[in-house]
């Protein structure tokens, strides 16, 4: 099962279904990293339309991963590690945004889960950064209704107001919540 969310889908009626493990099939997956992340891409620009990135033979690929202990400093050292990347790539204009939702997920995974560890990936492909966070409990996140006076339940509305899609796929060991911000709508 996978959970996405795009704000902009084709309405066509050949487009592909937003989850194709939910009709019992797994989407083949390619056994290259490089070959991963175009099926990503391309993937996305299948549901999004003409909001996607178009692809080039070549995508210059930028891919960071690290794996973190699930204690009290992860969410901090998760921020501090992807906004030290960002700027090495020079999108330090994504940095505030891409830090606070990357908290957000780390955050999740420390209150919701019982994971030792927990893993967070950045990947820039042509003026589209995504980031992923990693963990071994496969319960899918659902978006809280929190009051006024509570104090927790807003990250999930955060990540669906500020990136320009997010979801959750369940993998063998867990799942991984991911979201994907464009570089030019930020600058």
């Amino acid at each position: 099962m996978s959970l996405i969310y795009c704000p902009v889908r084709d309405e066509s009626p050949s487009s592909a279904s937003p989850s194709s493990a939910q009709d019992g099939h797994a989407p083949a997956v390619p056994s290259r990293r490089h070959s991963a992340v175009r099926h990503r891409w391309e993937t996305l620009r299948q549901r999004v339309g003409d909001l996607a990135i178009q692809l080039v033979d070549d995508p210059d690929v930028e891919v960071a991963s690290w794996r973190l202990p699930t204690d009290a400093t992860a969410a901090g050292r998760a921020r501090r590690l992807v906004g030290e990347r960002l700027s090495a790539w020079g999108m330090e204009n994504l940095s505030d945004v891409t830090r606070l939702l990357v908290s957000e997920l780390v955050t999740n995974v420390l209150c919701h889960t019982c994971c030792g560890d927990l893993v967070v990936r950045l990947s820039a492909v042509e003026g589209l950064l995504r980031c992923e966070v990693e963990d071994c409990d496969g319960t899918m996140p659902e978006m809280a209704r929190p009051s006024a006076g509570d104090e927790h339940g807003r990250g999930l509305r955060l990540l669906d107001s500020l990136a320009c899609c997010w979801g959750a796929e369940r993998t063998r060991q867990g799942k991984i919540t991911w979201f994907e911000l464009p570089v030019y709508a930020l600058r």
